[in-house]
């Protein structure tokens, strides 16, 4: 299982936040201004809004593009109309770090952007973490933290800490345990990792009274493919980096 992997290499880091929970370095900051990523969903001048990401690499496709910092990203994505920016934080398989979400708020400072956390969180100790820095939102992650409780705690803790949550479903089932925890904002990844089914079941049953919206789609190009009034408002993908971005290799 690919996330299962993912998780096992969290294992470090997991120690280090202990040892820096310990030691009281991950108290509560009150004094971070994040600009409202729920807010950053709606739509523009009739335009969907875009979460435009930013990842240095992948186990698929490996090296992406060294070229490019962060904070050439964070502008340019910016300066194309970028409502909001998804930015990798994964070492091992994505070559992420978690200060590039600092980085992208500084340079991004004029034109503030909120900006969301991607990568593979299941303790609260992360969302702590997290919450030391600028971003405005995390990712969980359902098939990672498939119990409602755990799914639920992760999400209050986030939102008492001025954080977003972004929870991503792959299925039907996975739809269902994100709306029992209170999720805001769901993700459809339409690319499961396990089946590589090219469309979850629940797009196809997502239920007009959800509630739970914005709800993001990617790949984007999964987006012809449903209905048009299950996703209004949002997508994520790497793949609007080229758009944005003359990318030097």
């Amino acid at each position: 299982m690919q996330l299962e992997r993912f998780r096992e290499a969290k294992a470090d880091e997991i120690r280090q936040l202990q040892k820096a929970w310990k030691a009281g370095l991950l108290a509560e900051r009150g004094e971070i201004v994040r600009p409202d990523f729920f807010g950053a969903l709606a739509w523009q001048q009739g335009l969907p809004a875009v979460i435009a990401e930013y990842k240095r690499a992948s186990p698929s496709r490996g090296r992406i593009c060294d070229s490019l910092s962060v904070e050439d990203v964070a502008l340019a994505y910016a300066r194309s109309g970028a409502s909001a920016l998804s930015i990798l934080t994964e070492e091992r398989y994505f070559d992420g770090q978690i200060g590039y979400l600092d980085r992208a708020a500084r340079v991004l400072s004029e034109r503030p952007l909120p900006i969301l956390r991607k990568d593979f969180l299941f303790d609260p100790l992360q969302v702590y973490a997290t919450a030391q820095t600028q971003a405005s939102a995390i990712l969980l992650i359902v098939r990672l933290t498939p119990d409602v409780r755990t799914l639920r705690t992760l999400r209050e803790l986030a939102e008492r800490l001025g954080l977003c949550a972004v929870v991503e479903v792959f299925d039907r089932q996975e739809l269902a345990l994100a709306r029992e925890s209170g999720a805001r904002i769901i993700q459809v990844n339409a690319r499961d990792l396990e089946r590589r089914l090219p469309l979850p079941v629940c797009v196809r049953h997502w239920p007009r009274s959800a509630g739970s919206v914005p709800v993001a789609l990617r790949p984007v190009r999964n987006l012809r493919n449903a209905p048009r009034w299950v996703f209004p408002p949002v997508w994520l993908g790497r793949h609007s980096w080229p758009a944005a971005i003359p990318v030097r290799r």
